[in-house]
């Protein structure tokens, strides 16, 4: 096995792991095509609750055997990890191909077979992560060999990163390895399923957590307690009108569907049994907001009308009674200028003819702020993800096998 010209990690900066030993233990991995490195992908159950380490492991052993460059990042605990690979000049500059490997839950979604095990069907694949998104993360991998044979004159970087879906943690800390090595990308393409159409922007997202804080008491009695659940109420009620006056006033921003921003609750939980006030209730809430506004604006104004018109009858009660507001994730949009080079680049090399925008949201914003221009890009199609029986298209694997080929002779060469 050659030895990888691998990146010194700075002090301070990513994890250096030593090269792997022995071999792949099964498949044609020398040399793999995309659907032969996706059915190993898929294999592991990446949930985003679980670690990704040992599929980490496995693409590590596969880029040592190639004798590729890479630094590997980690989150606190250790027990989930990015990989940033650097193939060609070990320098700033050139461009990246980025995807996660972490995928949404399995439970409950009746899968008609084992959703770890690659399967094939009427010129389709079918497994958990299939479209979303370890269909991209193979057909890069399974580049490796050919993207290294090339006199690359720039870089190709090469972002695996975790916890996507449940807040883009992995690519924040892939941001912050690259700050210290100086080992930036000054284009990225982030491989989503778009169908294989460039997409320039996506709208951000703001998660929410709302604790409500009454008094109990006995029901017989409501003057004498706080209820947390109607105090809940109230401000689930305000959300609902707010998702009308965003989809009446706006802002409004063309290509979005909808065109605005919304809000919306996805859970609430209070109470005990009915003839007690309940004392807690909660919900979970978020606003996906287009790139042109600000959702921290609309965080200021809930805030202010629970402030006005729920919290001084509370107090009258109880005047530890109230909310409390916990931010978990805010997710930055994207926009990409329609004149910028790489969107002219993508279209041409994917034949379109047309850009999109979509309301779903990308680790592309967090590498947009990085100062990385970023245009999302993928095979497969986001009507597939997240699905019980989630697939992706062959013709879908050969198209972007195809646009990586094209990208690096047209950027890198």
């Amino acid at each position: 096995m050659p030895e990888a010209a691998y990146i010194t990690p700075a002090q301070g900066g990513a994890i250096g792991w030593p090269l792997a030993a022995g071999r792949i233990s099964s498949g044609r991995m020398d040399a793999p095509s995309t659907v032969e490195m996706l059915a190993r992908l898929v294999s592991f159950d990446t949930t985003s609750r679980n670690s990704n380490l040992a599929l980490i492991d496995f693409v590590r052993a596969y880029l040592d055997a190639q004798g590729i460059a890479y630094r590997v990042s980690t989150d606190a605990e250790g027990s989930k990890a990015n990989i940033h690979a650097v193939i060609g000049p070990q320098t700033a500059g050139g461009i990246a191909l980025s995807g996660h490997v972490d995928t949404v839950p399995v439970d409950g979604q009746a899968w008609t077979a084992d959703p770890f095990k690659l399967r094939p069907a009427a010129g389709r694949w079918y497994a958990r992560g299939a479209a979303d998104m370890k269909g991209f993360v193979s057909a890069c991998l399974a580049a490796v060999p050919a993207i290294k044979s090339r006199p690359l004159a720039r870089p190709l970087h090469l972002f695996i990163s975790y916890d996507e879906e449940v807040g883009c943690h992995g690519a924040q800390r892939l941001i912050q390895d690259l700050e210290e090595s100086g080992l930036k990308p000054a284009l990225c393409v982030v491989g989503e399923p778009s169908g294989m159409q460039p997409i320039l922007a996506h709208k951000g997202k703001l998660n929410l957590h709302v604790r409500v804080r009454g008094l109990t008491g006995h029901s017989s009695e409501p003057g004498k307690g706080v209820n947390a659940v109607q105090a809940a109420g109230e401000a689930v009620a305000y959300v609902a009108a707010e998702a009308r006056r965003l989809a009446k006033q706006g802002p409004f921003q063309d290509g979005f569907d909808p065109p605005h921003t919304t809000i919306h609750v996805g859970t609430i939980q209070g109470g005990t049994i009915l003839n007690i006030i309940p004392e807690r209730c909660e919900f979970v809430m978020e606003w996906r907001n287009i790139p042109a506004d600000d959702p921290m604006q609309h965080l200021e104004r809930m805030r202010r009308f629970v402030v006005e018109n729920i919290e001084p009858d509370m107090h009258a009660v109880s005047p530890s009674a109230g909310f409390d507001f916990e931010v978990t994730t805010q997710m930055p949009g994207l926009s990409l200028s329609a004149d910028h080079e790489l969107t002219s680049i993508v279209k041409q090399l994917t034949g379109s003819n047309s850009t999109g925008k979509v309301s779903y949201g990308t680790e592309g914003g967090y590498y947009q702020n990085a100062g990385i221009a970023t245009i999302v890009c993928g095979p497969g199609h986001i009507a597939q993800a997240h699905q019980p029986d989630e697939w992706i298209a062959q013709e879908q694997l050969d198209a972007c096998d195809a646009f990586i080929r094209r990208l690096v002779d047209r950027v890198l060469v």
